[in-house]
């Protein structure tokens, strides 16, 4: 199987696009990528011939269900649940784990335990900090290591007790890259009878997301990381959510995944959420034959793993000639399977802004700041007003881009060194 990457950008129109004659590279995709043209033209044609709400007996309401039910379908194959009806979508993950959180609240009391990671965004922290605080609830911190870059089980098991009731984790970091061994940490804590709130925004763009093996009981993305709209899904285990009472209004739909999708949906994003999981398929359509649309996302992961991964390690290892350079995250190419393609770091004596502002004037498109990695930069002692500077890879980058990218930083440290001099 191979990666065809001239295909798989043309797909892509942001990428052709160009500012005073220079194109742009976008390394900014742990914050959302681009999208293929199918999910723009998905979301324009619902928008032009299915704009209508739901529950209704004429046509564009007909149809405007099916793609409701289209993209409830094709995020179960997604993330391997067992049923559309555990997939719930809704505006972020931010605003889906606040909301799951207070339903959850529902079944916990003053006294009880959680813990949370501090390697986690702040999307799958604050939500459970505040319901600790309502509720009384007793807050245990979950630490990464830091020769490691990940999460432990033996500390993970440290922190259990007979009244841990919840356990929010990390699958990957959006600031050090690290892919944490969730179906192991999941194990740990079921087996002390919590639950387990796994939040999968940076590793689903770049690994196979399977629900059933890892034993989590919610799981969470968003759509914009993975190629398509601006919208968070939420997987959680049909017999735990059907039991559970949302917040809702009193005459909305009990049924499931209704109940906690409040409102009228994005429909037209669903399209478009539909057309994103579509081009994975296609992806892994072009690299074998047959197979069910989970079959064809295994295979597209397959693919753009072994491409992304040699990106990763070629930046890596450029940034690594850098004296003063400090790179946050796993840098040994034995283990870069253990990492997605996500990488921070600090220049000394320089603050993060003024090299990316830099480099931003030169059409390289990356971020610097905590970008929510606030318990990381804490723990790591970084200054969170200045944070780090954070490269990201998608799979339509390309080595000439890293290149590229790799004599700006080289450049730009350089002057700003000299200026200071």
């Amino acid at each position: 199987m191979t990666f065809q990457i001239d295909e798989v950008r043309a797909k892509f129109p942001a990428l052709a696009l160009t500012d005073k004659g220079r194109r742009r590279i976008y390394l900014d995709n742990p914050a959302g990528t681009q999208v293929p043209q199918a999910v723009a033209d998905a979301v324009a044609h619902c928008l032009l011939t299915t704009n209508a709400n739901l529950g209704g007996f004429f046509e564009t309401t007909i149809a405007a269900q099916a793609v409701v039910d289209e993209a409830h379908a094709a995020m179960a194959d997604f993330l391997g649940a067992t049923t559309a009806e555990e997939i719930i979508i809704g505006a972020n993950m931010t605003t889906l784990t606040y909301h799951m959180s207070r339903t959850l609240g529902r079944t916990l009391k003053s006294g009880d335990e959680i813990i949370l990671t501090r390697m986690d965004h702040e999307g799958n922290v604050s939500p459970w900090l505040q319901l600790a605080e309502d509720l009384g609830l007793v807050v245990r911190w979950l630490p990464f290591d830091e020769k490691t870059w990940q999460i432990e089980e033996a500390t993970l098991a440290g922190l259990l007790s007979a009244r841990t009731r919840l356990v929010a984790l990390n699958y990957a970091s959006n600031l050090t890259g690290s892919i944490n061994r969730v179906k192991a940490l999941t194990h740990l804590a079921k087996q002390a009878g919590a639950l387990v709130y796994v939040d999968a925004v940076q590793f689903a763009p770049h690994g196979l997301v399977d629900v059933q093996d890892i034993g989590c009981d919610f799981l969470i993305c968003s759509a914009y990381k993975f190629f398509g709209p601006h919208m968070g899904i939420l997987w959680g285990r049909r017999d735990l959510i059907d039991g559970l009472k949302a917040y809702k209004c009193r005459c909305s739909s009990n049924g499931l995944p209704e109940r906690f999708e409040l409102g009228t949906p994005q429909i037209e994003l669903m399209a478009g959420l539909t057309a994103a999981v579509d081009y994975f398929a296609g992806l892994g359509a072009a690299a074998g034959e047959g197979g069910s649309r989970r079959a064809k996302i295994a295979r597209a992961f397959d693919v753009s793993i072994a491409y992304e991964n040699p990106l990763a390690q070629r930046l890596i290892d450029g940034l690594s000639d850098i004296s003063g350079l400090t790179i946050y995250g796993i840098t040994d190419p034995a283990r870069i399977h253990e990492r997605v393609p996500t990488v921070s770091f600090t220049v000394d004596g320089i603050v993060p802004e003024t090299i990316v502002r830099q480099m931003n004037a030169e059409n390289i498109f990356l971020w610097s700041g905590h970008n929510y990695a606030w318990e990381i930069v804490h723990q790591l002692g970084i200054p969170a007003e200045q944070g780090v500077v954070r490269i990201g890879i998608a799979h339509y980058n390309t080595s000439a881009e890293i290149d590229e990218t790799l004599e700006s930083v080289h450049r730009v440290i350089a002057m700003l060194r000299q200026q200071r001099s």
